[in-house]
Order: C-alpha cells, then sequence, then structure tokens
C-alpha cells in the first residue's frame, strides 16, 4: 500500500510500487498543466514513459542533466522550459535530474515533482549544490525544496548493483555526518540512526536480489530518512571534500562519496568517538570509519579514489582547495590532516592504516 508520509517541511512524499503511474493527479492537485520531464541522457526513456502517462500535462521532455548542476545546463533547461510554456517540472532520476530541477525551481519560482531511481536523498533537501567555472558552490532556500516527491521502487529495481552500493553509501554520508552535527537534534539523531540501519540491512539484500521490491523499498526509505536528515543540519568535513573533489576534478558524485566517507569519518572520530558509536554497533564492526570501510568493501564499492580516475598529482591541489575557506567540523581541519587522508582514500588503504 502507498504511505504518504510528512517530511519536516511543506513537502509530500509517498513510498509505493507504480505511484510513478499517478504524476497526473499531483500535478491536478498543485493546479499545474504543462510539467517538463527533466533526466539525464541515460534514463531519457524512463522520462518519455512518464511523459507518455501525463498526456496532455506534458509540455515535453528535457534529458541533458549532468552531474554536479553544471549552471551552463540549467541557462540551457530555462530556455527550453519557456519555450514550451513549462509551469512545472517533473524530475526523474538521481541527484543530477533533482539538481536540475531545483535549480529550475529556485530561478522561475514553478512547482517540481521528483521521481528518485537512486537513493541520494536531495529530493529531500532545501539544499542545492551547482558548478560554475569548475568550482561547486552550495546554496540553501525554501524555494529549493521540492513540492511532491514519488518512490517507486519498480524504478530502483534497474539500479545496477555497483550504483545501488555507492548511492547507498552517499546516503549514509548525510546521515553519518548528522551524527555529529553542530546542530544536531534528538529528532536529527534518531532520522540518522534509522537511515543508516535501513540502508545496513537492505543493501545487501538489494545486491543479492536486486529485484526485490521490498529491499528496493526498505533503501528508499532509507534515502529519504538521510536526506531529511541532511536539511535539518549542517555537514562538515566529509561533504566539503567530496564537493572539492567533484566540482574541481569532475569524479563521480556518488562513488567519491563511496570512497571518501570512511576516511573522513574516521578522521573525525578521533575527537568525537562517542557521537560515531552509533555507527559501528548497526554495521557491527569495530571503530566506526572501518566499519564503514569493510561495509563499503562487502557490498562491492569502489575504495580508491584512484580507480575513480584522480591523479595523485592532483591531491595537493584538492588538499589546499578544502582548507582555502573555513567551515565547522568536530575536529580541526589542517593541511597535513586533509593530505593524509586523501592519500589513504587515493591509494585504497584502509582509513588510518
Amino acid at each position: 500500500m502507498p504511505l504518504d508520509l510528512p517530511s519536516a517541511a511543506a513537502q509530500k512524499v509517498r513510498f509505493g510500487a507504480g505511484l510513478r503511474h499517478s504524476i497526473a493527479g499531483e500535478l491536478e492537485e498543485i493546479g499545474r498543466f504543462r510539467a517538463l520531464v527533466l533526466s539525464t541522457p541515460e534514463q531519457s526513456g524512463i522520462a518519455l514513459d512518464l511523459a507518455g502517462d501525463l498526456g496532455s500535462r506534458a509540455a515535453g521532455v528535457f534529458s541533458r542533466a549532468a552531474m554536479h548542476t553544471p549552471v551552463e545546463v540549467t541557462e540551457e533547461a530555462l530556455a527550453h522550459a519557456r519555450s514550451v510554456e513549462a509551469d512545472c517540472f517533473v524530475a526523474v532520476g538521481g541527484g543530477s535530474t533533482t539538481g536540475l530541477g531545483k535549480a529550475l525551481a529556485l530561478r522561475t519560482g514553478l512547482s517540481q515533482i521528483v521521481v528518485p531511481t537512486t537513493y541520494a536523498g536531495s529530493e529531500a533537501t532545501p539544499i542545492l549544490g551547482q558548478t560554475e567555472g569548475g568550482v561547486k558552490s552550495t546554496l540553501i532556500d525554501p524555494a529549493i525544496l521540492p513540492d511532491v516527491v514519488i518512490y517507486d521502487p519498480e524504478l530502483a529495481v534497474t539500479l545496477p548493483k555497483q550504483l545501488s552500493a555507492t548511492s547507498g553509501l552517499n546516503a549514509m554520508a548525510h546521515a553519518a555526518e548528522a551524527l555529529y552535527a553542530k546542530d544536531r537534534t534528538e529528532e536529527t539523531n534518531k532520522l540518522a540512526i534509522e537511515g543508516i540501519r535501513a540502508f545496513a540491512k537492505s543493501l545487501p539484500e538489494v545486491l543479492e536480489n536486486p529485484g526485490s521490491l521490498a529491499a528496493r523499498e526498505e533503501t528508499l526509505r532509507g534515502a529519504w530518512a538521510c536526506g531529511a536528515v541532511l536539511g535539518r543540519v549542517g555537514m562538515a568535513l566529509h561533504h566539503k571534500l567530496c564537493h572539492t573533489l567533484g566540482g574541481s576534478f569532475d569524479l563521480p558524485h556518488a562513488q567519491t562519496h563511496a570512497v571518501v566517507l570512511s576516511h573522513a569519518i574516521a578522521y573525525n572520530a578521533v575527537a568525537v568517538p562517542e557521537l560515531l558509536a552509533p555507527i559501528q554497533e548497526v554495521l557491527g564492526r569495530e571503530g566506526p570509519g572501518r566499519a564503514i570501510w569493510d561495509f563499503a568493501g562487502s557490498i562491492g564499492a569502489p575504495q580508491s579514489l584512484k580507480e575513480l580516475g584522480m591523479a595523485e598529482g592532483d591531491l595537493d591541489r584538492a588538499a589546499k582547495l578544502a582548507v582555502q575557506n573555513p567551515y565547522w567540523n568536530p575536529r580541526d581541519v589542517t593541511l597535513d590532516g586533509l593530505r593524509a587522508l586523501l592519500q589513504d582514500a587515493w591509494s585504497g588503504a584502509a582509513p588510518g592504516s
């Protein structure tokens, strides 16, 4: 049965197999009649299917969403949306497509519906990261939060095994950093632990049986919990590093999170071991950073920046970029500390080894 679940803000959230076919009704409910469907080139087939479901309520399809939400792509989509007189956006896909929908909504004030096919979780936040001139910046604005989110596990079954693993770790990163956020609350801690627990249970099940709708729905619930907590508290070292690596070195988003997470958590666990203890309790391994590293390896996620295509010669520049603008972190962020962290992440060594 579909479940309507309210988030912390004015956002409608639904879970259930086949719910993607109900989007026309959602548009009617919010009074919208010309939806531009957004996707990446790889998911244009799904976008075309959704547009077909919408019938006369579809203004067309724009299928050029890209990683890290390049401003030039957003401007191209904006011109197309105006040319077809779109009055809302339906974004289907992962973080790249959700980011494009958010960027368009921020610029136009139009409504947006998101149909996630990965576990990025950004659909549950009022946060937008976008890239211009090789630099990624982050905005927070209530206008960025999507109006409706439809989680349909039938779409998630097409997610390849490795992307399921890396996308899940990307979501878990939001929850892991929420545990030591300076503005954390009892509620955000509960959400974070629920999200980590959902993935710890369901990701191995998904990899063993990718077609399991029950396991896929559990991962989507984990994605919502991790995304919702991301929208309520501030992030720290891990997200700063991943934004630097993605925006300045064009590394793939989810895979970069999967590689860096264990190292960032191990770095901060030196200062706040008690706050990160739930990670090792849920994953059943010793030490939060090592627990994540072992879990990532067990589900076949990449474990080195080298295999993502990053050159060792870029590590010095990456460390310097990451310390340029001071930001809060539970442990002091030093150039030498980051450089050592990045070396381990580049080589694929266990954190702190």
